[in-house]
């Protein structure tokens, strides 16, 4: 992807034109902000961001589209909630850098056009099924970011780590780096926690045990499971023999929000083979009965 975007950078830069829009999808915390302003910086324009909720009105867009300057990166955050009417609104702006604005009101009312600066849209979103198909068709550039390897994640630790002043051996970064759940965001955070543990029960300097002991306390495990995603596990053994169990229910038996269960802990349960979403429910998987230590139930395969 980042090979890709070079191109579209470089060739944009040398014709004297902005680049395309471009929308960047994926799941929380994997950069899309980081590379909205790497794309500006690369460019050498500026940016000017907010997010789809804040924009509520057409005066909101409006204001922010007229006050750009030539070339600027214009990037919007969770922009699948966007409303109906400012998306409608966006559709001249980035098909023909025009702006129509209603005056008056009634039969007096009458639109005039307002020709906009040349700009570059940078849409992010979570949840790229949520767009419309006519908003989804006028970016020119649409990229998916996924899961960092623990190698790549390692290089983010490695940069973190100086930049907060943190004194880090391989082995440290290593252990970070391979619980961090693919995701750069969670990456930093357990760096800062690992960090102060090493400060208050360690030398200052983040080795392999030191991470352990530190991550043992925060109950973050060798797969990057949390005490939340352990609990949705134990529950579906314990309490349901293993599944399938809705997730109105699970929500209720572990005591979450629904939406939480299916948006934050279940993609990474997904991901790493130890869920299983049939059409009766959710099912733990052979591997799931694994990593939590428990004997596979007999009837395990009519399960499925």
């Amino acid at each position: 992807m980042t090979d890709q975007l070079e191109v579209f950078i470089e060739a944009a830069k040398r014709r004297g034109e902005p680049l395309d829009h471009v929308l960047l999808a994926g799941p929380p915390g994997l950069g899309k902000t980081s590379l909205a302003h790497i794309i500006a910086a690369e460019l050498g324009v500026p940016l000017v961001g907010t997010a789809g909720p804040a924009l509520e009105r057409k005066a909101d867009i409006a204001s922010f589209l007229t006050t750009l300057e030539p070339g600027t990166v214009f990037f919007i955050d969770e922009i699948h909630r966007l409303n109906r009417a400012i998306e409608e609104t966006l559709y001249p702006a980035m098909e023909d850098r025009k702006l129509p604005v209603v005056l008056g009101q009634g039969a007096g009312a009458r639109t005039v056009t307002l020709d906009l600066p040349t700009f570059t849209l940078v849409g992010a979103t979570t949840r790229a099924g949520l767009l419309t198909t006519p908003l989804r068709d006028r970016f020119g550039v649409s990229h998916r970011l996924e899961h960092y390897e623990p190698a790549e994640l390692a290089l983010i630790v490695e940069r973190s780590a100086r930049i907060l002043g943190v004194e880090i051996e391989p082995s440290g970064t290593a252990a970070i780096a391979s619980r961090s759940r693919g995701t750069p965001r969670v990456a930093n955070r357990l760096l800062k926690r690992v960090r102060d543990f090493a400060e208050v029960r360690g030398e200052g300097v983040v080795t392999a045990d030191i991470a352990a002991s530190a991550l043992a306390m925060l109950e973050v495990d060798e797969a990057g499971l949390d005490r939340h995603d352990r609990a949705i596990l134990d529950a579906i053994a314990s309490k349901f023999s293993g599944g399938p169990v809705g997730l109105s229910t699970l929500a209720a038996a572990v005591d979450e929000e629904q939406d939480t269960i299916e948006d934050v802990y279940e993609p990474y349960l997904l991901q790493q083979g130890l869920l299983k979403r049939t059409p009766r429910g959710r099912v733990i998987t052979e591997r799931g009965y694994a990593h939590m230590g428990v004997p596979i139930p007999e009837n395990f395969a009519s399960l499925f």
